[in-house]
């Protein structure tokens, strides 16, 4: 009886074992199913910590919590003491402690470019702030969250805001950083679909350039034993470059060779650096229009249009007001003319025309999707003053085809409004504008009406071009006496912006109209030198470009 009751309870005993087996499989999947939908992830032990964090972190498993709260803690006494140099790495064992907590992540990403760097004095030091709040989402929080669309929100934010605008006092200082930084990797005219189209990573790389292939024959000839001796080679120089040595060695014959090379390097150390993909940059491009990748509207348009993509349903509103509003900045000054490399003071940026339709068409495409039917939508105000100032700036650059065009579609969005010519309308815009300028569009109005001069001096219409450059230099004086005494809402110098623009004249007008625009600047400063009234780009107020 005894040895029956034992074979019976080892019998239920295996059955019950069976049974919790059973439900702990069951268990598993559905907390699997779970960590998959809310898109949970193993953290990992954080690197670089100090033994006690580690030790701590791994001892306390799930209660590590409790270590990321201590850290808190001692952040907020640091800030408040105005110690602030282990916050950067608090931040990121934070980050590391709490991987999944994107708010965290976000507000001390904001903390470090707003609060932090406003209490530095020097514009160097704020820059660093700013950078590293960036660095924070973009190098770390991403890596944990990459379908976040909160943390790429605010990232982007931070280059539309904090960079792109004009509340901070440094915003040119960071504006030329952010230049400087993008043509050290890329050179100031890259090839976006070369730099697509070359190897994804070093292991394509690898696959389409073998190690006992005739270019690392030539390579090693040059000194450059592997890959990682070249691609540091690249990096190297300001900006990045292939060595000069390998140059020689490959010769004129193999200059084709040379450029792969090039655009492969510098899409693998824009995706190193910076974490741009070159085939992204390339979609936008051909999605919105062509657009300068120096000015920091851009990348918040890549990182809010990457979070949209990442977002579950790629819809996200946060992430689209960013890129209906970035997109509106680019066209009023996406395009840049002239970086100070030196000492980051001033930068001169103009339209970037070529934008226009895409911003119409992305003020719509959002109305549709988020406030459909609603005639109050936020995005339907946008637009209209967008349109506004479109048809202004359009109508200063002399696209008056354009300008027409958009006029009308204001009427009809309007009706009854607007009833006033083109021209008219354009002249209320100005007067407008003028009063309460931004330096942003002060600068837009003054280069395009500086654009409309040389463009109708072009053409032989000197009453024109005198006019045109006559309200230019009204418009600077104007806005200069009324705004010009602080850094950050101060023009550049008058000669300077007109410089500027004829350069820019000379290098993108057709080849036909530079050859006429030469001749005239050759034949006027002939006449001015006679009369001893200076050159072209140094006329006295009031005379014709």
């Amino acid at each position: 009886m005894s040895k029956f009751r034992t074979i019976v309870m080892y019998f239920v005993l295996v059955l019950v074992t069976l049974a919790l087996l059973f439900g702990v499989s069951r268990m598993e999947r559905r907390l699997d199913d779970t960590v998959a939908s809310a898109r949970l992830r193993f953290t990992g032990q954080i690197k670089n910590a100090p033994p006690v964090v580690v030790f701590t972190t791994v001892a306390l498993g799930s209660f590590r919590g409790l270590v990321a709260d201590m850290l808190w803690f001692r952040a907020g006494a640091l800030q408040e003491k105005g110690n602030y140099f282990e916050m950067v790495q608090l931040a990121r064992w934070i980050t590391d402690l709490q991987p999944t907590f994107s708010g965290a992540t976000a507000y001390l990403a904001w903390n470090m470019a707003y609060n932090i760097s406003v209490t530095c004095s020097s514009f160097a030091d704020r820059w660093r702030w700013v950078n590293e709040g960036i660095k924070l989402i973009r190098d770390q929080a991403l890596e944990y969250n990459p379908e976040d669309p909160v943390l790429y929100k605010e990232l982007a934010w931070i280059f539309q805001h904090k960079l792109g605008n004009i509340m901070d006092d440094a915003n040119l200082y960071y504006k030329n950083q952010l230049a400087v930084q993008m043509m050290s990797i890329v050179g100031s005219s890259p090839d976006w679909k070369a730099m697509a189209a070359a190897p994804a990573n070093a292991k394509e790389f690898m696959k389409r350039y073998p190690e006992d292939g005739p270019f690392w024959q030539t390579a090693r000839a040059a000194g450059y034993e592997n890959y990682e001796a070249l691609y540091a080679a690249f990096k190297t120089p300001n900006p990045a470059a292939l060595p000069e040595a390998l140059l020689l060695r490959l010769g004129e014959e193999n200059k084709a060779l040379a450029d792969d090379l090039t655009n492969y390097f510098r899409a693998e150390y824009l995706r190193e650096k910076l974490k741009l993909d070159s085939s992204l940059i390339v979609e936008i491009n051909e999605k919105y229009g062509v657009m300068d990748w120096r000015v920091p509207e851009s990348q918040a348009i890549y990182w809010a249009t990457l979070g949209i993509k990442r977002a579950p349903g790629n819809k996200d509103l946060s992430c689209e007001r960013v890129i209906t509003q970035s997109l509106y900045e680019a066209f009023r000054s996406g395009r840049l003319l002239m970086v100070d490399d030196k000492s980051f003071e001033s930068i001169i940026v103009v339209p970037n025309l070529a934008l226009v339709d895409s911003v119409y068409d992305t003020f719509v495409a959002a109305q549709e999707t988020y406030d459909k039917g609603n005639n109050y939508s936020t995005f339907r105000s946008a637009r209209l003053n967008f349109m506004k100032e479109a048809i202004s700036l359009l109508y200063n650059y002399g696209n008056f085809s354009k300008a027409e065009e958009y006029y009308k579609k204001l009427q009809r969005d309007e009706p009854g409004v607007h009833r006033a010519s083109l021209d008219q309308f354009v002249m209320g815009q100005w007067a407008e504008e003028v009063r309460d300028a931004t330096v942003k569009k002060a600068s837009d109005i003054i280069s395009g009406l500086l654009f409309r001069s040389i463009y109708y001096m072009i053409y032989n219409d000197q009453d024109a071009a005198l006019a045109n450059e006559r309200i230019a230099r009204f418009i600077y004086n104007r806005y200069q006496s009324d705004m010009g005494d602080s850094d950050r809402t101060r023009l550049p110098a008058y000669s300077e912006m007109k410089k500027t623009m004829v350069e820019n004249c000379i290098k993108t007008l057709p080849p036909l109209m530079v050859e006429i625009l030469k001749a005239k600047i050759q034949t006027e400063q002939a006449e001015a030198a006679e009369e001893q009234t200076g050159p072209l780009l140094k006329q006295p107020e009031g005379a014709a470009l």
